[in-house]
């Protein structure tokens, strides 16, 4: 996959965390009796149903390669979708999708320790400042379960967006979302059976729904995460909060405060400043390697003899 530009790459997951949060509003609607463990294998389930279609005329020998690394975000996937459904079943949208967004600064430390990227000052301060306004949006009074469940959720995100380096690159999207879903299905479905509930395939339906949802998301993040660096990137991740807010407020009445709309610009005014450095760097740069070239290019300057003598 050619490199992207760092603007197309926070398109794509700007549009991409907007998406999801449809996935999390349906998850939202669940019953606070539906089993768990049982909808997150519906969820995994569904996946690989909608994916084998377009993975049927890839080359089926690379499915293999770099199969370790699948196993471990499939896991990792996993145990974010768990947490998910029980944080969202006990939080309002926007504050569950807050927290979620912890993922972005998280990923600045892990880029540095696992891929040595160096941090900008730019892309540190948006860290720290969309960090901030998660904050402000909380306001958290005391730690309970639902929000440590969000903040596993924030954790794993971050692994699994930076653990996209490790992918085989010859593997086309399809193919690594699926291998992602089908490589967790037999733990899923050996906690569906450990949860002991009997079988239920009302939820199947939702499931579905926000399976393909989810897809999607994973998908943009597949391309932007493999073909950015994930410091500068990371920020736009922030951009689905405001999706939040607005979905919460129309289908769960979750009235959104004065907290809110302070902490929704600490998050997303640092994402449009950072965007704005980086596509000015990129322009600085490309003038810096067009100069060379161009230089290279224009004919030897011949100074000329005064023969007339004057």
């Amino acid at each position: 996959m050619p490199k992207m530009t760092v603007g197309l790459a926070m398109t794509l997951l700007i549009v991409g965390n907007v998406i999801a949060v449809f996935s999390d509003s349906l998850i939202k609607t669940l019953s606070e009796d539906t089993a768990v463990y049982q909808f997150v294998f519906f969820r995994q389930l569904t996946a690989v149903l909608f994916l084998i279609p377009f993975c049927l005329t890839s080359n089926r020998k690379s499915l293999v390669d770099g199969l370790k690394w699948h196993a471990v975000r499939g896991h990792i996937w996993l145990l974010g979708a768990i947490f998910m459904v029980y944080s969202l079943n006990s939080m309002p949208l926007a504050t569950a999708n807050a927290i979620f967004y912890a993922a972005p600064l998280i990923m600045l430390p892990m880029a540095m320790l696992w891929f040595q990227e160096k941090l900008t000052v730019h892309s540190i301060s948006a860290g720290v400042l969309g960090f901030i306004g998660v904050l402000i949006v909380i306001r958290p009074t005391e730690i309970d379960w639902a929000a440590i469940a969000a903040l596993v959720v924030a954790f794993t995100l971050a692994a699994n967006n930076l653990l996209i380096r490790k992918l085989p690159k010859h593997q086309t999207v399809f193919q690594t979302l699926l291998l992602t879903n089908l490589v967790g299905i037999p733990a899923s479905l050996a906690l569906t059976v450990w949860e002991g509930k009997p079988w239920d395939f009302a939820p199947l339906l939702t499931a579905a729904g926000s399976t393909l949802f989810i897809l999607i998301y994973a998908g943009f993040c597949v391309m932007a995460y493999r073909s950015g660096e994930a410091s500068k990137i990371a920020s736009a991740e922030y951009s689905g909060l405001i999706g939040a807010v607005v979905v919460g407020l129309i289908w769960f009445d979750e009235i959104p405060d004065i907290g809110m709309a302070i902490g929704t610009a600490f998050i997303i005014l640092p994402l449009l400043w950072l965007a704005k450095v980086e596509a000015k760097n990129q322009r600085a740069a490309k003038q810096s390697d067009a100069a060379p070239q161009l230089d290279g290019s224009l004919p030897t300057p011949v100074l000329a003899t005064n023969t007339t003598g004057n």
